[in-house]
């Protein structure tokens, strides 16, 4: 599966930066009037780009109140979503470490350069790290070619995107390392070690992302079957 940006995505693509830029907090309700206004179209395509992050699972619908933004997740519903990535992304990346033509090491690539290059720990910045990791991953997955594995995936990453802003890597150093392994096992066409190096990379985030929800010592099943 591809992704591509169009003119039809303007208005998605929009909502869903201010989400996770969080200009929509976790929880506030979305005005669909009101953010027609703002960007200067009509309520049609603000309601379809709400149902296309509903499905995202970026946007939630409320009883009389129309849209707002997902909640929070706790801790433990972390360590759970970590768990199924565990199980799915170190695949993923060993079916990307192959020599197809659809090997994505120069995708991974160009994320390692836009990655190096954001600077600063200010709230806008931390969000495009947290797109430019996003697109890693999807880099990656996608290449495994599977559609049924991309779908659930992309559901999983959505349900992180507000615990992104908060981890104590804050200038995406660790990140950054973790993501050059990958990249490196990809480019060598050495599907263990990219299966390894992602393992690795989702227990860092983890470690990173859950540590101040107050998560130390939480550790998810699937991470300590690789740990022992």
């Amino acid at each position: 599966m591809t992704r591509s940006g169009t003119g039809q995505d303007r208005v998605y693509q929009a909502l869903r930066t201010r989400i996770l830029e969080h200009e929509l907090g976790p929880g506030s309700r979305i005005s669909i009037s009101g953010e027609a206004q703002r960007l200067g179209v009509s309520q049609t395509p603000v309601r379809e780009a709400l149902n296309r992050l509903e499905g995202d699972g970026l946007v939630v619908r409320v009883a009389s109140r129309g849209y707002a933004v997902t909640p929070l997740i706790d801790r433990e519903q972390l360590a759970e979503l970590f768990e199924l990535r565990l199980l799915l992304e170190p695949w993923a990346a060993g079916e990307a470490a192959t020599a197809r033509l659809r090997n994505p090491a120069r995708l991974l690539r160009d994320e390692l350069e836009v990655l190096e290059r954001l600077r600063g720990t200010e709230q806008a910045v931390q969000a495009q790290r947290a797109l430019s990791d996003q697109r890693f991953h999807e880099a990656i997955v996608d290449a495994a070619g599977n559609g049924f594995l991309t779908t659930a995936v992309d559901r999983l990453h959505a349900h992180v995107h507000v615990f992104r802003l908060h981890q104590i890597d804050a200038e995406g150093r660790e990140t950054y390392r973790e993501h050059a392994a990958i990249f490196a096992a990809v480019e060598a066409c050495d599907p263990t070690a990219a299966e390894a190096a992602m393992r690795a990379h989702l227990h860092g985030a983890f470690a990173r992302l859950s540590a101040p929800a107050g998560a130390d010592g939480i550790t998810p099943r699937a991470a300590r079957s690789h740990l022992r």
